[in-house]
């Protein structure tokens, strides 16, 4: 890869030479402005407004314009003697937990590559310090005429530095949140949990760009002399205005993408109770109930349990006297009877 910045970092006392290489790259397809009526190229082109004539690149210099519209030219000598420290060097200024950094001030990706043998060493010794303190750094850097801040953190084997936006260029999501009052109620989180659900996880790998893949297929079609592909129907559907039933049907649609049975119920996790004032005195109360109830019937069992047992002897005692008395074995199951 085509490094796009030579330096170095800055890390206490210790300096690791690097290149500066892009970590990733862009698949959109471009396209050129034509004139409609003949397929002619547009073209732009640069002309000076003080002599009236197009000027070549190397013509072409930097100006700041002042607020009375006096432009003050710049020249890349002017930018190249700034007093920053930072001009080629990247400068570890701190390191902190990776959660600590929003998203929002996420920008550009850079690979680090250590350049030459001896920055080996130190660069191993950086990464192995950033993977076990599970820390990234914090840096500023100069690249493009500007001061920057960057992270950086480990990838593989390598160290990748992302460009920062400053704290000030991220803006407060002011106005962006409704500002009417909702009510979300439970079992519309419970559905919206069962839709997350089943939705899952997904491998980034399987992603991919069907915009770009359908316009390859438009061009190629084009090339060949062919109708370029229609776009399918979109699915009628009516507006849906129940938000409860939206959720159910997209659970359903979800659980069907999946290949199981469209008559499946999805699972329903009911959240959490509530508690509340009104709620723990119920609670209370019902479990006293129960526990009432249980005892009731438990003395309630006990006593009748007595009153067989005593039955049954004085039953057992009244058939021995009788039979001893009349001393008949045939008359012996009639008491039994009678008693049972």
């Amino acid at each position: 890869m085509r490094s796009i910045w030579n330096g170095a970092i800055s890390f206490g006392l210790v300096s690791i030479p690097i290149k500066l290489v892009n970590a990733t790259e862009s698949h959109s397809i471009s396209f050129r402005q034509i004139h409609s009526e003949d397929g002619g190229r547009i073209r732009y082109r640069k002309f000076c407004e003080l002599e009236d004539r197009e000027v070549t690149q190397g013509e072409i210099g930097k100006g700041y314009e002042d607020a009375d519209g006096t432009i003050i030219p710049i020249t890349d000598e002017d930018l190249s003697s700034l007093p920053l420290p930072t001009a080629k060097t990247i400068e570890i200024v701190a390191f902190v937990p990776a959660d600590r950094i929003d998203p929002l001030q996420m920008d550009a990706a850079y690979y680090l590559q250590a350049s030459g043998a001896p920055a080996a060493k130190p660069y191993t010794l950086l990464r192995e310090a950033l993977k076990r303190s599970n820390r990234v750094a914090i840096a500023k850097f100069a690249l493009r005429g500007r001061e920057r801040l960057g992270m950086l953190r480990v990838v593989g084997d390598a160290i990748a530095m992302h460009g920062l936006l400053w704290p000030d260029e991220v803006r407060a999501p002011e106005g962006v949140a409704p500002d009417t009052d909702v009510t979300v109620r439970d079992k519309e989180l419970d559905l919206a949990d069962a839709l997350m659900d089943t939705l899952g996880e997904v491998d980034l790998e399987d992603l991919h760009d069907e915009y770009r893949e359908a316009v390859e297929e438009v061009i190629a079609a084009k090339v060949a002399g062919e109708a370029p592909p229609q776009a399918p129907e979109p699915a009628a559907g009516g507006k849906v205005l129940d938000l409860m039933a939206a959720l159910e049907n997209s659970v359903r649609a979800a659980r069907e993408s999946r290949g199981e049975e469209a008559g499946d119920h999805a699972e329903v996790k009911s959240l959490p109770a509530r508690k509340t004032s009104r709620a723990a005195p119920k609670q209370t109360g019902g479990k006293k109930s129960t526990s009432t109830a249980k005892k009731t019937a438990a003395k309630k069992t006990a006593s009748s349990s007595k009153k067989s047992t005593a039955k049954s002897a004085q039953s057992a005692k009244k058939t021995t006297a009788k039979s001893a008395a009349k001393k008949t074995p045939a008359k012996k199951s009639t008491p039994r009877k009678r008693s049972a």
